[in-house]
């Protein structure tokens, strides 16, 4: 087959697509209809022409053109891809909670694979990988010249199977190299617990279809714990705040983001979209409705918060339904949408930009918490005992002595405050979760105030 031969086919099927764009883009008014240009088109054949018959192995010609339409995609941006038939399967199981793999959302950068957080309970956080990780070898192959969909590919596979990633992490010199067993994983996206009796800690680790019903039920279980804490006073029991974390949520549905703030809120803006074409504008408004009945709430966010969890956060803080708390987010203000091109291969496009109520773009820059916390844990020491000067470390400080009557009373409190500070210890280790207790049980006292006042 000679490359003139080729070349004028592939002129011909060109000629046909441009005409196909055109006629797509006159039902478009946003589009803007241009001619394809002929000298890109020629470099394109050429180029074809030239694999096909200089290649040192024999490409079939459906290989070259999916090679094509990858090429497309991966140059616009990160997020931008083509799904085969196993990457379309994939993210359909991801969006419904449950696949195969490491569980880390990843991105692109420099060439390498970009951590954005690791999924809970999954190999990836059990090994210790952190959001900002770049992955630069998936078992001794660069990642250089992979898509994002082909390492994607490689890091999923059999459970009970193992990875060896290796990883350049901020701060250390060397390269880290890490072995992971691939597992099944099954994403429960809300977790939650009683925090100080009144107080509710809930943890969304991504954003699903089901995320929002889950949340709402978290809500209630809590609420009902509050109420058996204080069943003398059933009339008034109820959460007196609630800390939602979004700590290394990666994203995902993007309608189950707008779910969750809308539990919060009564009305208003939640999050609007702007892309090229009017299917990619749209706006989400909240409905009447706040589980929390003005309630406060403590947002906890890092820079693992990505996506869906930027639009919540973004939302709570412009709406002043919450303080934001913790460091500046990811900044993944891009709005993907599944193209399908078959019955078993898509595309994965960037079709528009959100923004908060307030109109701002979340893109390249995140959410700037409303309190910036420092990344450390709270851990006690010798040292930290050496600092703290009490009574009883005074030179002849007088000695405790207990009323025999009180003796029994006592010894069942302190038996009590024991339980309660092992129940307590990841407020105590969790520097972030500790701060934020901190914060709400503040927020709490003012609120009953102004009710009473």
């Amino acid at each position: 087959m000679s490359k003139v031969y080729l070349q004028f086919v592939f002129l011909l099927m060109f000629s046909t697509v441009s005409l196909l764009i055109n006629i797509a883009g006159a039902q478009t008014k946003d589009v803007v209809n241009e001619p394809l240009p002929l000298e890109i088109l020629k470099e394109f054949t050429d180029a074809f022409a030239t694999i096909k018959t200089d290649y040192v192995e024999d490409i079939d010609d459906k290989t070259i053109l999916k090679n094509a339409i990858k090429g497309m995609l991966s140059g616009l941006d990160p997020h931008s891809t083509y799904l085969d038939a196993t990457a379309y399967k994939h993210l359909k199981e991801g969006t419904t909670g449950e696949f195969g793999g490491l569980g880390i959302e990843v991105g692109t950068e420099d060439g390498m694979i970009k951590v954005i957080s690791p999924i809970d309970d999954t190999p990836a956080q059990r090994a210790g990988i952190q959001p900002g990780d770049l992955i630069f070898r998936i078992d001794d192959k660069s990642v250089k010249d992979m898509t994002m969909d082909e390492s994607i590919k490689i890091m999923r596979g059999k459970p009970g199977t193992e990875i060896k990633l290796s990883i350049i992490r901020e701060g250390l010199d060397k390269p880290l190299i890490i072995t992971l067993k691939r597992a099944v994983i099954k994403v429960k996206s809300v977790k939650s617990r009683l925090l100080d009796k009144s107080y509710g800690y809930i943890r969304i680790s991504s954003f699903q279809s089901r995320t929002a019903n889950q949340l709402k039920k978290a809500i209630k279980k809590l609420t009902k714990e509050t109420q058996s804490e204080q069943s003398s006073k059933k009339s008034e029991a109820a959460l007196k705040g609630l800390i939602l974390d979004l700590r290394n949520n990666p994203g995902g549905v993007l309608n189950g983001s707008v779910a969750v703030a809308d539990t919060f809120l009564n009305e208003g803006l939640i999050v609007y979209t702007k892309g090229r074409v009017k299917d990619s504008n749209l706006k989400f408004s909240a409905t009447h409705g706040d589980m929390m009945k003005g309630a406060p709430i403590v947002v906890l966010v890092n820079a693992g918060s990505a996506s869906a969890s930027e639009i919540v956060a973004g939302a709570l803080q412009d709406q002043k339904r919450a303080v934001i708390m913790g460091s500046d987010t990811f900044g993944k203000g891009s709005v993907q949408t599944i193209k399908p091109l078959t019955h078993t291969t898509a595309v994965k496009l960037t079709t528009a930009r959100y923004y908060t109520p307030s109109g701002r773009s979340i893109q390249a820059e995140g959410i700037v918490p409303d309190i910036t916390l420092a990344n450390i844990s709270l851990k006690k020491s010798e040292h930290d005992s050496f600092m703290q000067m009490k009574e009883a470390n005074l030179k002849g400080h007088l000695e405790q002595t207990r009323d025999k009557n009180k003796k029994q009373e006592d010894s069942k409190k302190g038996h009590k405050k024991s339980k309660n500070k092992s129940e307590k210890s990841a407020e105590e280790t969790d520097y972030g979760l500790h701060e934020a207790l901190n914060l709400l049980k503040g927020m709490s006292i003012l609120n009953t105030q102004k009710t009473y006042k």
